[in-house]
């Protein structure tokens, strides 16, 4: 049941315009979790689990969004080993962010609760899981054939 890889349909450009519009509705959350005095909602001087929790939910959004639009631009084509790479990256670079995050709230963290302090190794690590998964998502991406040249007689 795979689907040819020729040109996309109507159906299927409407659906890839769906996802992105997921990832722009992430990348808002995202940006309001990692600054909320931008909608006025700061309400503390310091980052809670609150606050983290919705830049995570956001960042999930961008790569859930961006993952399923690539996969319909894919249009059926086989998974190659650069894809299959890809999907994996994006997945590790959410768990390494997440990680990196909550890391104090998972008792991994240098502080204890209720001291909770996201400093700069967990900016580190949140920036090198978003790397990551956008390193994953340009590895997921299909790649275009290379045009054929015609034999020279």
């Amino acid at each position: 049941d795979e689907m040819p890889s020729g040109p996309l349909t109507k159906r299927q450009i409407r659906w890839t315009r769906h996802w992105l519009a997921l990832a722009v509705i992430g990348v808002l959350v995202f940006v309001i979790g990692i600054s909320p005095d931008l909608v006025r909602m700061d309400r503390s001087r310091v980052i809670g689990f609150i606050q983290m929790g919705v830049w995570l939910v956001g960042l999930g959004l961008v790569m859930l969004g961006a993952f399923l639009a690539v996969r319909v631009v894919r249009n059926g084509r086989p998974m190659s080993l650069r894809a299959e790479i890809g999907t994996r990256l994006i997945a590790t670079g959410l768990v390494v962010s997440a990680t990196s995050t909550l890391a104090d709230f998972l008792s991994i963290g240098s502080h204890r609760l209720p001291w909770v302090y996201f400093g700069p190794l967990q900016v580190g690590g949140l920036v090198t899981g978003v790397v990551l998964s956008l390193i994953g998502l340009v590895l997921y991406w299909p790649r275009t054939p290379k045009p054929t040249e015609p034999e020279s007689a």
